[in-house]
């Protein structure tokens, strides 16, 4: 195996039933854009449907633990509101939600995430601040995944220039590989056997 190259996923991989999340930072965004584009080709080609892979931007790495923690919750609540609304219930539009949106295609489109990627890059300065801002995302993001049982996978570059980072991003001739389906493939195989362990159910 070359070195650096990525270990092949299962065969049996499918996300044909799964609902995955993507939350990515604005910052370093010629990067970002790449890893965000190769994650959700490869989540695509996996069997996952267009409209059941939901896509966000926010501000920075600091934030994507947040972020990534409020993307579940509110998957679980698209999800209540289309039992609801299967039930003949619509508590988003009763009295006791005044100025609930009744708009009932974008509430019904997305359920509960089976996974989300978290998607950040970090370039290593002259502060420590890199240091700071890796640590909190790093631990963030496992404590959400853990928390919310739900699998989130780290798609945050830590890297000590923007040559480094260009090239995980498959951005550089001759440099490594866009890791962006590695973290689809990721998410898809976690989402799949998380579904099995639930149920008791081992391969």
């Amino acid at each position: 195996m070359a070195p650096h190259s990525m270990p092949q996923p299962p065969a049996s991989l499918s996300g044909s039933n799964l609902k995955i999340g993507i939350v990515h930072t604005r910052w370093n965004s010629e990067v970002v854009d790449a890893l965000v584009q190769g994650t959700r080709n490869r989540l695509l080609s996996l069997g996952v449907k267009p409209e059941n892979v939901i896509i966000q931007q926010i501000a920075g790495s600091w934030e994507l633990p947040i972020a990534t923690k409020k993307m579940i919750l509110a998957g679980r609540v698209q999800q209540g509101h289309s039992q609801n609304l299967l039930s003949g219930l619509d508590p988003l539009s009763s009295p006791e939600a005044p100025g609930a949106s009744t708009d009932t295609a974008s509430a019904t489109k997305v359920g509960e995430f089976d996974a989300v990627v978290s998607i950040g890059v970090l370039v290593k300065g002259s502060t420590q601040h890199f240091e700071y801002i890796a640590g909190a995302a790093t631990d963030g993001l496992m404590r959400v995944s853990l928390d919310e049982n739900t699998p989130v996978v780290f798609g945050v570059l830590t890297c000590n220039n923007e040559e480094q980072a260009r090239s995980r991003a498959g951005l550089v001739p001759g440099g490594l590989e866009n890791h962006g389906p590695s973290w689809a493939d990721s998410a898809v195989e976690l989402a799949g056997l998380s579904a099995k362990w639930s149920k008791g159910v081992f391969e």
